[in-house]
Formats: structure tokens, C-alpha cells, sequence
């Protein structure tokens, strides 16, 4: 007996909600504005595109995906081979930059960053004590946790190790992690790869102070894209370079964010800057006037904290600077 058209679709109708495609999550490894890279649940990894526009609540900026975003990826496949990024999830944090000089719009450079290592060597190349201390503070008010590597330790002599400790001192006692390293030295450096195993972070600094060296130490495997990532820094200013995030094979990823050193102190209004340094945090409650800005006013337990050795001049030197500066002039100094 011939089956019915209409009979027809009810016996495949069970065998086409098998084949109903369903959405998957992914990581961002890579953007180019355009098109992106996503690592599936499964390890396999797919190229994207977005699906129409996805907005940012309250944040102006020129990309809406970024590193380091789970996104969610319908799974189908367009006539180019791409699959379609329909969604992301609520980010813990994330990073951004101007996009450019005088533009309000901002440039996210990553997102989900579980923790930042900002590598410091104090001779070839110098990092100075200002921007240890502006980075800290562009950390802590995109909530992201910082340790300080001192690395090169092996070519510093007894004066340069003192100035170390010295430091060490300084950050250690405002609750920041230290570490003395030299990245050649791949048995001083195991704390951080159990440190990074199944979390995503950020590994920073000016260029010369031995990213690529420590990144092949930790896995000898991406020795191709740090060279990239080295060239990436020495065009720090690039303003439509893009970060980028490699998979560690012990687990974990490392982000690299060129142009770290360009974005600079930027969308943070002056009122609030003392809040992203603990030291003064602790002491904001005890001034005389609750908008004390700790310039000039009167009875500021900051200023007396100061005085008192416990706040060191020099962070309240880099308080004062970014207090008192033009905007577009820190962004354009902002890589010195």
C-alpha cells in the first residue's frame, strides 16, 4: 500500500531532528578583525565569522569578539568554509587600548585573562619603575592579577641583585608575587609552568626583556610563534595588531598582546586612580574629605602615609603623574 505524502513526512521527521544542527563553544585563539580562530570543546580547531552585529553594553569599542572569549559557533558551514559566531559568554574581565590616538573608541586586545607576568630586566632593555607601576595599575582596574618576573638574573652583579631585592621588597609588601628568573634557566622557571597549566595568561613586557626565551622554555614547541611574537612587540604601536593565543602543550594558553606598552592608563576617570593602588586603598577611608585626590588637600592620610614610609615615593610619584597629565599625552608616552 503507497504511503501518503503527508505520511511520508511524519516517518522522517524522527530522522531529520537527528541532523537538527546544534551550537558548540570555543575559544578565541586568534583575530584579525574579520575572521577569527577558534579552538572547539573538542581541540579541533575552526574558522569564523560573526553573525550580524554583536553589541557591547556601555563599552564603545571596534571590535565586539576578542582573545580569549568563549563564543558560541552555530554548526554550519557557509559556501567559504566558515562557521558563524552567534554569541559569547559574560567575560571575568578583559583588556583594551585605545584604537587610536584621539579616538574614544576602544580596541579589545583580550579577554578571560586569569593572570598577567610582566617580565622586568633593569639594564638591555631598562624597565622603569613608572611603568612597572602603570601597568599594575591597568591590571588592577581591568581586574586581572599580576606577578613581577625579574628575569636576567644570571648576567646582573651584586649592586644590580641588591637593586633587585629592593624591589622585590617594594611589590612584595603591597601584595604582589615576585619571582627572580633567568628564562635560559629552564629549572628556575617550573613554578610557572604549574602556575599556567589549564589557565589562560598574559606574559608581558617591553621587547628585549626575554619573552620568546621564556615562552620556548615553557614549551620549546611554539619556538616559530615567538619569533612572531617578537616581531609583534617591536611594532608596538601598530594600531591594527591584534593579540594573539597559543596553546601551551602542558596545558594552558598563553596570550601575547602587542602594543601592551601603547594602550597605556586609558577610560579610567582620575577620581578613582587610588583605588587600583592597594597601598593607598587601604588608607582612602581615613581622609579628612571623602573626594580627597591626595594632591593637596589637607589631613590626607595618603600624603601622611607617604611621609610616614608607608607608601613609597616613587608609587606615589606615578600616582601624581597619571593624575596630572594630559590623557592623549600618556597614551602617546605611554610605550617609553
Amino acid at each position: 500500500m503507497p504511503i501518503k505524502d503527508k505520511e511520508l513526512a511524519v516517518v522522517l521527521c524522527p530522522f531529520l531532528l537527528i541532523f537538527v544542527p546544534m551550537p558548540v563553544k570555543g575559544n578565541v585563539l586568534k583575530s584579525t578583525g574579520k575572521w577569527y580562530t577558534v579552538e572547539l570543546e573538542d581541540g579541533s580547531i575552526v574558522n569564523c565569522r560573526i553573525r550580524g552585529k554583536i553589541r557591547l553594553e556601555g563599552l564603545r569599542t571596534t571590535n565586539p569578539i576578542a582573545v580569549g572569549d568563549v563564543v558560541i559557533i552555530d554548526d554550519v558551514i557557509d559556501e567559504e568554509g566558515k562557521r558563524t559566531i552567534s554569541d559569547f559568554e559574560e567575560r571575568k574581565n578583559y583588556i583594551v587600548r585605545k584604537s587610536t590616538n584621539l579616538s574614544k573608541q576602544m580596541q579589545i586586545l583580550a579577554a578571560n585573562v586569569d593572570r598577567a607576568y610582566l617580565l622586568v630586566t633593569i639594564h638591555s632593555p631598562v624597565t622603569h619603575i613608572a611603568f612597572i607601576d602603570r601597568f599594575l595599575v591597568a591590571a588592577e582596574s581591568f581586574r586581572i592579577p599580576t606577578t613581577l618576573l625579574f628575569n636576567k638574573i644570571d648576567q646582573y652583579n651584586e649592586d644590580d641583585l641588591l637593586y633587585i631585592d629592593a624591589l622585590c621588597d617594594l611589590y612584595s609588601s603591597i601584595g604582589y608575587e615576585c619571582h627572580k628568573i633567568s628564562a635560559e634557566n629552564k629549572s628556575n622557571i617550573d613554578f610557572l609552568r604549574e602556575e599556567i597549566k589549564d589557565k589562560k595568561v598574559m606574559i608581558s613586557g617591553h621587547s628585549g626583556v626575554g619573552k620568546s626565551t621564556l615562552v620556548n622554555a615553557l614549551d620549546p614547541d611554539l619556538d616559530l610563534r615567538t619569533g612572531e611574537i617578537s616581531q609583534a612587540h617591536l611594532q608596538g604601536q601598530h594600531t591594527t595588531t591584534f593579540a594573539e593565543m597559543h596553546k601551551l602543550n602542558s596545558g594552558g594558553y598563553i596570550i601575547d598582546t602587542p602594543g601592551i606598552r601603547a594602550f597605556g592608563i586609558v577610560d579610567l576617570n582620575k577620581e578613582v586612580i587610588s583605588h587600583y593602588f592597594p597601598e593607598m586603598r587601604e588608607l582612602i577611608g581615613e581622609c579628612k574629605f571623602h573626594n580627597c585626590q591626595h594632591l593637596n588637600e589637607p589631613k590626607c592620610a595618603v600624603k601622611e602615609g607617604v611621609e610616614e614610609g608607608r607608601i613609597s615615593e616613587s608609587r606615589y610619584q606615578t600616582y601624581v603623574q597619571l593624575m596630572t597629565e594630559d590623557e592623549n599625552e600618556t597614551y602617546r608616552r605611554s610605550n617609553h
